[in-house]
């Protein structure tokens, strides 16, 4: 086992939505640096996550199966992934759960808790955003967001905003410690003369770039239009990487604006560490963000960012330093920013060198690492309290 982890290596169960969000993407890097340090580590989840590549003799994946039935609307996938943990302690003696996002993933963990009374094993959650803010906050689920809550051994917020609307929406009086997104910064790293599969940089040709699910909280269509605005008569271009429901809107607007020849929709990604070094500019237009672990791993890779002044951005970008924030839905804003960023060399640079320095210093995977070793100790030294009284 590597030097570095607390007390003795641990076996792991971590729960996520396997999918390119940024959730799904901090619970795979998690889980493969946790397995990196000496720890077991055993994902649970309806598909393989999408970072979760190549082999570890440490790392497992196993599959949440759901069976659909006629009498089903909906298939129950908190009870088949609660089935499926229990099914993983008992062969694998998990010594803790570690959940993303709250529902259902924190009541399927409780759950499991309820069914094996007989095993110790920890439960700590990590809030991401959405899980609080859209999900959580509803009628339908609020009250059984706020029971997963308080009924986990530890609870992590990634951001202190996140944190607070946490406490302001649930008023939970369960202790939540922050622990901001990370990002491994010897993968993610400037250029340097590297050459990326998919782009070709060229130097009249200045890449703009935006990284996200494509749903409508994500604006994908006000950084559409603030890149028109911003780089009219140039040869800019924009690589718009992921996908989902707002795609066909996108396109769309692409074709209105008769941008077709200086836009790339690249699709899904895996791995964007050989891709971001490529960008300029780094655009992130959410209307609610609660970390943006897109905009630091564009930080790490020197590329200065230009975003709405939302949620926990300021968290991770410091504005005019590293990039520039502005009022969410101020896209002229937006487009002047970016404007201003294209058009000068040196502040990039600057701007980026900063970003740089600013993920090493604060956000390196190997520090917050020991963060979350700590934590699981915690949580687990909790359940054997409380299994005593």
């Amino acid at each position: 086992m590597n030097s570095g982890t607390t007390d003795f290596p641990l076996k792991i169960g971590i729960a996520c939505y396997p999918t390119h969000g940024g959730s799904g993407v901090l619970a795979t890097e998690l889980g493969v640096a946790l397995a990196e340090r000496g720890h077991e580590v055993h994902f649970l989840a309806y598909s393989k996550p999408p970072r979760l590549s190549g082999y570890h003799p440490r790392v497992f994946c196993h599959l949440v199966e759901v069976s659909e039935y006629p009498l089903f609307k909906y298939p129950p996938y908190d009870l088949a992934l609660a089935s499926k943990m229990i099914e993983v302690i008992n062969e694998r003696r998990l010594d803790l759960l570690h959940v993303h996002y709250a529902i259902p993933h924190s009541i399927s963990a409780y759950l499991a808790r309820q069914l094996m009374p007989g095993r110790r094993f920890g439960i700590v959650t990590t809030l991401h955003g959405t899980d609080i803010t859209l999900v959580g906050s509803g009628n339908a689920y609020r009250d059984v967001t706020r029971f997963g809550i308080e009924q986990s051994d530890e609870v992590i917020a990634v951001s202190e905003w996140l944190k607070k609307e946490t406490l302001r929406i649930f008023g939970a009086t369960k202790e939540i410690q922050v622990v901001p997104n990370f990002v491994d910064v010897t993968r993610f790293r400037p250029r340097e003369g590297r050459t990326s599969p998919q782009l070709c940089a060229c130097p009249e040709s200045p890449i703009v770039m935006h990284m996200s699910n494509f749903r409508p909280v994500k604006r994908l269509g006000d950084t559409v239009r603030a890149f028109a605005d911003a780089t009219a008569g140039t040869k800019a271009q924009l690589v718009l990487v992921g996908d989902g429901p707002d795609r066909g809107m996108a396109e769309a607007l692409v074709t209105e604006l008769k941008l077709d020849e200086r836009v790339t929709f690249l699709g899904l990604v895996d791995d964007v560490s050989d891709l971001l070094p490529f960008a300029d500019v780094l655009v992130v237009s959410s209307e609610s963000e609660s970390f943006g672990l897109a905009a630091l791993e564009a930080h790490a890779c020197g590329v200065p960012v230009v975003g709405y002044d939302s949620g926990g951005m300021r968290e991770v970008v410091e504005d005019d330093k590293s990039g520039f924030l502005v009022r969410f839905g101020d896209v002229p804003a937006l487009a002047a920013r970016m404007r201003t960023l294209l058009s000068d060399p040196a502040l990039r640079r600057d701007f980026g060198a900063r970003g740089r320095a600013r993920a090493v210093e604060h956000f390196d995977l190997s520090r917050l690492l020991s963060v979350h070793e700590r934590i699981y100790h915690a949580a687990i030294e909790r359940r054997g309290r409380k299994a005593e009284t």
